[in-house]
């Protein structure tokens, strides 16, 4: 089979999407249907297991392509930002409603009537998506059922306008390997999360970002003069600045998205698997 990387790449020995025939090698080829996550969130894993490892999280209202769908699993590829992995089947529904409206606050819930003395159906996460018929009083009408407090949603063409403001609003959240909620986070899920309500379309994983985000500053410094936004990768690991001296990230020391001085963290590092700082990213 030729040569591709299986986070962005439908493909598998067996199995592939249609679009990739004559690219790679398969036994078979499928065109895929676009299907949509309706649970809170669900989690994407390398294999069809409960005990495989987390790759990523795909967040509620999300558009998922489906090349198979087997024994509880289905197998595909995210519209956002095109990871492919196996999810459970449970979480997704054949009929795509187009959304309207995000989550704006860390999480908020779904009830099934107009009031918050109701039992609750569900907790929507941060930047989960829903679609609003209607809005009355405190209360936004879902379409797939449910009621959501209104002002815990803002319509999908707003965006936040400070990415680390959003950042910092997640700070103690615990680290998750793969995780992209406030429940729980990775490092580069964090990058991903805050940019997404920023309006900005991000890659999934660190070394993704480190390639497709932004512009590196030039300077003939060890590191370049830094400001608030700016991202500091590692190997396998990346950060973003609130300002020149305060970096703010998900990782394994304090297992909690934490803010700490740029230069502790870099000489723990340091001495720690990642080693050192591999680059800096400026977004415009």
């Amino acid at each position: 089979m030729s040569t591709f990387d299986r986070r962005l790449t439908p493909a598998r020995p067996d199995l592939a999407a249609a679009h990739l025939e004559g690219k790679v090698q398969a036994t078979r080829f499928a065109a895929g249907r676009r299907m949509q996550i309706v649970a809170p969130f669900a989690d994407v894993k390398s294999a069809p297991s409960p005990d495989a490892g987390l790759d990523t999280q795909a967040l509620c209202g999300e558009i998922v392509t489906i090349y198979e769908d087997e024994e509880g699993w289905a197998w595909g590829q995210l519209e956002r930002d095109s990871y492919v992995g196996y999810l459970p089947a449970i979480a997704l529904a054949a009929c795509v409603i187009e959304t309207t409206h995000r989550v704006c606050v860390a999480g908020t819930f779904v009830y099934p009537g107009a009031s918050m003395k109701l039992p609750v159906d569900a907790r929507l996460p941060l930047g989960a998506e829903v679609a609003v018929v209607d809005i009355s009083g405190d209360f936004a009408k879902l379409a797939r059922g449910g009621f959501v407090f209104a002002r815990h949603l803002a319509e999908k063409g707003a965006a936040a306008p400070d990415f680390v403001a959003v950042a910092e609003s997640v700070i103690g959240t615990p680290y998750l390997w793969g995780g992209k909620t406030p429940a729980g986070l990775d490092c580069s899920g964090l990058v991903q999360l805050s940019l997404l309500m920023a309006g900005k379309s991000s890659p999934r994983d660190t070394d993704m970002q480190a390639r497709g985000l932004g512009n590196a500053p030039s300077s003939g410094d060890d590191l370049p003069a830094l400001r608030r936004g700016d991202l500091i990768f590692w190997k396998g690991h990346v950060g973003i600045m609130r300002d020149a001296e305060t970096l703010l990230h998900a990782n394994g020391f304090h297992m909690l998205v934490a803010s700490e001085p740029l230069a502790v963290a870099r000489d723990r590092i340091a001495k720690n698997s990642f080693g050192a700082v591999t680059g800096v990213k400026r977004l415009g």
